[in-house]
């Protein structure tokens, strides 16, 4: 079961990336173009696009390459604890809490997963290690 989350969730991060690709294009297509946003969004749409397929790519042997997903675990958490900080201090949008309901329990699934199906400590998984 956590293989197939982990590769679905995967695939749908493709998505996401598409959408930050999606949003440079309308940057550079409309009236008026903001400088400085193109060259980061596609970027970043490329990096989640490769996340994505990193993502893919660990389900198919999960004790080898957890610390794959254990590292998205913790991204997705490092965002959650970024809207926590960020809402009450206006320096996001309200809606931006969706985050904590979304990335939160998928990033807990990896990183307990994880450890889980390695046997390894986090402190383990945090620097690559796979085997107990």
């Amino acid at each position: 079961m956590l293989q197939k989350f982990i590769w679905w969730t995967g695939l749908s991060d493709f998505l996401v990336g598409a959408g930050t690709w999606a949003g440079a294009i309308a940057i550079a297509l409309a009236d008026e173009p903001v400088k400085g946003q193109f060259v980061p969004l596609i970027t970043l749409g490329t990096f989640l696009m490769m996340a994505a397929a990193l993502l893919m790519w660990s389900s198919h042997d999960m004790q080898t390459r957890a610390p794959v997903f254990f590292w998205q675990g913790l991204v997705r958490l490092s965002a959650v604890c970024a809207v926590i900080y960020a809402v009450p201090h206006q320096l996001s949008e309200t809606w931006e809490y969706a985050l904590l309901g979304i990335d939160g329990p998928i990033g807990l699934v990896y990183v307990i997963g994880a450890m889980k199906v390695t046997g390894c400590s986090f402190f383990e998984l945090l620097t690559g290690k796979t085997v107990s």
